[in-house]
């Protein structure tokens, strides 16, 4: 391979690289932002209430794994 289409090669990993590396700070920042408001909301609606979501999210979610069919589960 020609010296020239190694380094044109090497560039376009270092983009990728960096690129890779942007996305993932930014998902991180969503990550938090997203345990931020999720905390807001617990601290907002109070324990009591927030135990009935969870239970109820739960019962949603066992519902749906007892209807899904054997094969799509995985």
């Amino acid at each position: 391979m020609k010296e020239s289409k190694l380094i044109e090669m090497q560039k376009k990993v270092e983009i990728l690289g960096s690129a890779l590396k942007k996305t993932l700070h930014r998902l991180d920042a969503v990550q938090d932002l997203a345990q931020g408001l999720l905390t807001s909301f617990q601290i907002h609606i109070g324990k009591d209430e927030w135990e009935k979501i969870v239970e109820q999210l739960k019962d949603i979610n066992k519902r749906e794994d007892v209807e899904q069919p054997v094969e799509k589960r995985s």
